[in-house]
């Protein structure tokens, strides 16, 4: 089913204009650009999708990126959202009737749901996200919104499953419980893990003794919000990082989900500049340590920047949104300040 997803997303990259014309109708062809509000084919000039561009990664033909919600993707992404549609056999079925292709026959789609992927697997976490829907309006948006992270609904990184299983350590028995699923991405923006956090409708975090867990391929890896290219901000925790986007919302942000794993973060070509996100805690200063040194040998200048609290959401929630910004500001580059506050066009 990968390689499928993966033949469609080249061949539809092909065929780019023809698939924004088709699917983002709302928008307007600018420069090396289709123009258009968002994924779901809103009027307006926020998303942007590369017309021309390499095969692969990030700047490929058929790449986009919202500049206000920070969501991205490639073009069987457009046509999933565009369309409503939740299951992959759907939007690839959509996806070869657009290109004119024959469907899989039933049998092989029937055979690739029966096979299991390996616990635990970056394939298990794939079919996790894939299963998952949009957070607006569901308990996870909610939970954020109690956390003091109030833009959330629109992040792809972001999704919301209703009945996640959970099962005890040393346990053989199987819970469910709500959860909010955030995928862990490589550079090249291809789900390597997930990262799940179980909730209780009357109070937050399920009552479980590990309600925070992350599996697949998670070192070097990270949750991302927004595309880095010469600047990036990094931190431990996902509300962490999220209530730095509160302030700047533009600025691109990875939640690596340990102390351990932010040391060993993977810098993106062309970073300049990394954010580093400080805990206030003996795992957090060792992390900022290593993470530091590790940036400026490979020529990146490191900036730590430091809550009033434990971390930048405690800060957040226990003080508000404008000492959170007193706390901030001064200790970011001022063009960064300018930079990240509003949304950008691409240029021409």
């Amino acid at each position: 089913m990968a390689r499928d997803a993966s033949e469609l997303s080249r061949r539809l990259a092909q065929n780019v204009e023809a698939v924004c014309r088709h699917y983002l109708s709302s928008g307007r062809r600018q420069g090396r650009y289709w123009l258009v509000g968002d994924v779901r084919n809103t009027p307006g000039r926020s998303m942007f999708v590369r017309l021309s561009g390499p095969d692969f990664g990030p700047g490929a033909a058929g790449h986009w990126t919202d500049a206000a919600s920070f969501e991205h993707g490639d073009l069987l992404d457009v046509i999933r959202e565009s369309c409503g549609f939740v299951d992959f056999r759907d939007v690839a079925d959509e996806a070869r009737r657009f290109l004119r292709l024959p469907n899989l026959p039933p049998s092989s789609v029937a055979a690739a749901r029966r096979s299991p992927a390996p616990q635990g697997s970056a394939e298990s976490a794939g079919r996790l996200f894939a299963a998952s829907r949009s957070i607006g309006g569901t308990l996870a948006e909610r939970y954020l919104h109690g956390r003091r992270l109030t833009a959330v609904a629109g992040l792809a990184a972001l999704r919301f499953h209703p009945r996640c299983f959970y099962r005890p350590e040393g346990s053989a028995e199987n819970l469910s419980f709500p959860a909010l699923i955030a995928s862990v991405t490589d550079l090249s923006g291809a789900i390597t893990g997930v990262h799940r956090t179980w909730l209780d409708p009357a109070r937050g975090k399920a009552p479980i003794k590990t309600p925070r867990r992350a599996m697949g391929n998670l070192l070097g890896n990270a949750v991302r919000f927004g595309v880095a290219e010469d600047v990036l901000a990094a931190g431990e925790g996902i509300e962490t990082v999220l209530s730095l986007r509160e302030v700047l919302p533009n600025l691109p942000l990875a939640a690596a989900l340990s102390s351990s794993h932010l040391a060993a973060i993977l810098f993106p070509p062309g970073l300049r500049v990394l954010y580093i996100l400080h805990d206030a805690d003996r795992a957090g200063d060792a992390a900022v340590a290593a993470l530091a040194a590790r940036a400026a040998v490979a020529g990146i200048v490191p900036h730590v920047l430091s809550p009033q609290l434990s971390d930048f959401n405690e800060d957040l929630c226990r003080a508000g949104f404008s000492a959170l910004r007193a706390t901030l500001v001064p200790q970011l580059r001022p063009v960064d300040v300018q930079r990240f506050a509003e949304p950008a066009l691409p240029a021409g």
